[in-house]
């Protein structure tokens, strides 16, 4: 009896205990709401949110799959550890003052996801493209601004989205008309523009597009929606047309469809026309009078302006330039006014120019505020990191003594610097030789554009220094060296890196890359993207250094060899070493190099090797598709404890990313969800008992690999 009480107690316990990957979730959650009192129970470390019943959290079992702490008056951000609550199936944060960004990686098994009434900035994140279980969406009452991204192609059972009270602007996406299940669409009271064309296919009950800049006429199938609210738009004062005559209907749709709207619909309140339900003899009438009405019209309007010229061109007999004073009873208008506006509209030209030549990485501190009269205007954005003296960086670094030198690059030399607080970080002093400094200005703008970079795996800049001719860039410091001296210099045997942390390295860099080349605006190009610059943490997490850094060298297009910093040997994609021209494609080819690195082990370029081996993407890339070959490439140190067909893949992507020709490169959005699928894949493998066969190998990470896979 005393032993079925202690079995039923230890099952309870067992059932208490929250996944590690959970807690640890939740940790760096608290931590970043900056630890409020009203999260009963939460902790920074340590705690089990599922057996101590932590304020708004839901367990079933050890797995988290709901929280709701809405209404908390909590502020902070969000954490960026969110994608690991992989049982998380609702999560409402609405009613709070959380700020910054959405976090790029959300929780990928959502099915309600509720962040209104926020301060949130930013965009929407591309990880909810991959949210296939998502039914409801609400984002509403924040800060969100830019273009609504292309990802909702594999959401069909999104039934609910509000995007509204927002900034968002530009046409509606594409993958709108993928939203098969969508019933509630709100987007009023943001800048979107463009028609609403992409939503008529959808099986709407309750639609609002109000206060936007929509325009063009609204298609007949929006009148049949229930709820359908327009105002404060551009729209043409009627329904859409019929079709031309002897067009036939669209595929599916009978002759009776072709009128001016579905039969007993009557025109939505707001747009301006009259009730349309003709029957086929007044159709037939508009069909045959309409267009002659319209061209004798129109052939009056023509002939009305060109008597109109001519009377003009009279007055003006032999003038050769444009006068500035009005004929007699026309409104006067002064020559300040017309010269006023000539040089706006040259300023408008020469933005649009300088936004098409701008290296992008310089461009990202500048932004265009869309002014009441149509004029733009440019202001840099504030430096949100810390000012440092010389003397303050001084006293950190033993007065930049060898001791604390940790690193030295093509730009400078990295110290360590411990300030009083017992702060630990990394100072890059910069070399006046190998950067562009002559004006301080083009260096606090730089600085600028790099303090906004925020993602967890990009190393942030905490701080600058630029006095006394002196230039010095202060980040944290991340105390578990490189992915390079990690992989060809450590020979110790505990730091030896895994498969599955070998993936999610490579996952963490292609998502910092993600987030340079397509969250930012305009894109970011890393120009340097190699495993040196890949550091890690103590849990093996890499942080991206060096990002944005691009915008302090000298233009480089064409001068190849004038800048040692872009693009470094054995990484540089084949178009910067022909032209110098260096894209967001050529960090595609440098990413797929490290990926090469992961696999292989081996340097980029090694001139202790064989004349055929001396290019690890010469040497590598014609095995990549060969089963056989490709075991053999393997890292020696990984002794065969990897998934056949997690490797595979792996090298799939990797001669994806080193395609000679750029174009055919993927994007890098394309990579994160190649990688994200591959992990997926094996995190899905099924534990075998020790009676079946095949091999299992359990990882440092406490992760279950079935080795024939």
């Amino acid at each position: 009896m005393v032993l079925i009480i202690t079995m039923i107690f230890a099952l309870n316990v067992v059932e208490g205990t929250t996944g590690p990957n959970d807690v640890q979730a939740l940790q760096v959650m608290y931590t970043s709401l900056n630890s409020p009192s009203q999260l009963a129970g939460w902790k920074s470390s340590g705690g089990d949110p599922c057996g101590e019943s932590w304020k708004g959290i839901t367990c079933q079992g050890s797995a988290v799959v709901s929280i709701h702490i809405s209404g908390l008056g909590l502020n902070g951000t969000m954490g960026y550890l969110l994608n690991s609550l992989t049982s998380l199936r609702t999560m409402d944060l609405s009613g709070n003052n959380i700020h910054d960004s959405i976090p790029y990686q959300l929780p990928p098994n959502l099915t309600s996801l509720n962040l209104a009434n926020n301060n949130l900035s930013g965009n929407l994140p591309y990880s909810i493209a991959s949210m296939v279980s998502l039914s409801f969406l609400n984002v509403s009452g924040n800060l969100l601004s830019q273009s609504i991204g292309d990802m909702f192609v594999n959401n069909s059972v999104l039934a609910t989205m509000d995007l509204s009270f927002n900034n968002f602007a530009g046409d509606m996406p594409p993958s709108f008309s993928s939203l098969s299940n969508l019933s509630t669409l709100h987007l009023q009271n943001n800048q979107l523009s463009g028609s609403l064309n992409v939503l008529a296919g959808l099986p709407l009950t309750d639609l609002n597009v109000a206060n936007n800049h929509f325009s063009g006429w609204i298609p007949r199938e929006l009148s049949s929606v229930p709820n359908f609210k327009f105002d404060g738009n551009s729209f043409d004062n009627a329904p859409a047309p019929p079709p031309p005559p002897y067009t036939p209907p669209p595929p599916g749709r009978s002759h009776n469809n072709a009128s001016h709207s579905p039969p007993g619909a009557s025109t939505p309140q707001g747009s301006g026309g009259q009730s349309s339900n003709p029957g086929r003899g007044n159709r037939k009438k508009w069909l045959t009078a309409g267009p002659i009405v319209g061209i004798i019209i129109g052939s009056s309007l023509v002939a009305l302006f060109a008597l109109l010229a001519l009377v003009f061109c009279l007055k003006k007999g032999n003038r050769k330039e444009i006068a500035t004073r009005p004929s007699t009873g026309s409104l006067p208008v002064s020559t300040d006014k017309v010269n006023t506006d000539m040089r706006e509209q040259r300023v408008k030209s020469t933005a649009a120019v300088a936004d098409l030549k701008l290296p992008p990485a310089e461009k990202l501190a500048v932004e265009r505020i869309q002014g009441k009269h149509g004029s733009v205007k440019r202001v840099k954005s504030p430096i949100t990191s810390t000012s440092y003296t010389v003397a303050a960086l001084q006293t950190a670094t033993n007065s930049f003594g060898q001791e604390n030198l940790i690193g030295e690059g093509s730009l400078g030399r990295v110290y360590r610097a411990d300030f009083p607080n017992a702060k630990i970080m990394a100072i890059k002093k910069l070399d006046n030789a190998a950067v562009s400094l002559q004006e301080e200005d083009n260096f606090l703008e730089a600085v600028s554009n790099m303090s906004r970079l925020r993602h967890p795996n990009i190393v942030p800049l905490a701080g600058f220094c630029a006095e006394h001719g002196q230039r010095l860039l202060v980040y944290d410091y991340i105390g578990n060296g490189s992915l390079h001296d990690m992989l060809h210099f450590t020979e110790d045997r505990s730091k030896m890196l895994t498969w599955n942390a070998r993936v999610r390295v490579a996952l963490g860099t292609a998502r910092a890359l993600e987030y340079l080349h397509e969250v930012c605006l305009p894109s970011v190009v890393h120009r340097n993207f190699k495993s040196a610059n890949i550091l890690l943490d103590e849990e093996l997490n890499p942080h991206l250094s060096d990002c944005g850094i691009a915008a302090l060298t000298p233009n480089t297009e064409r001068q190849v060899s004038s800048n040692p910093m872009v693009g470094s040997f054995g990484y540089s994609a084949p178009e910067f070493a022909l032209s110098g021209i260096y894209t967001v494609k050529s960090d595609v080819y440098s990413f797929g190099v490290v990926m090469l690195e992961l696999l292989t082990a081996r340097k980029p370029l090694d001139s202790s090797r064989v004349r055929s081996e001396q290019s690890l993407v010469r040497w590598a890339t014609p095995q990549l598709h060969d089963i056989d070959a490709l075991a053999k490439m393997v890292d020696p140190a990984l002794n065969g404890m990897y998934p056949a067909k997690s490797l595979s893949r792996f090298a799939d992507i990797i001669a994806l990313c080193v395609q000679p020709e750029p174009e055919f490169r993927p994007p890098m959005s394309e990579v994160v969800q190649a990688l994200v699928r591959l992990m997926q894949r094996a995190s899905m493998v099924k534990r075998r008992s020790s009676d079946e066969s095949g091999f299992i190998y359990k990882t440092p990470e406490q992760e279950v690999i079935d080795m024939p896979y």
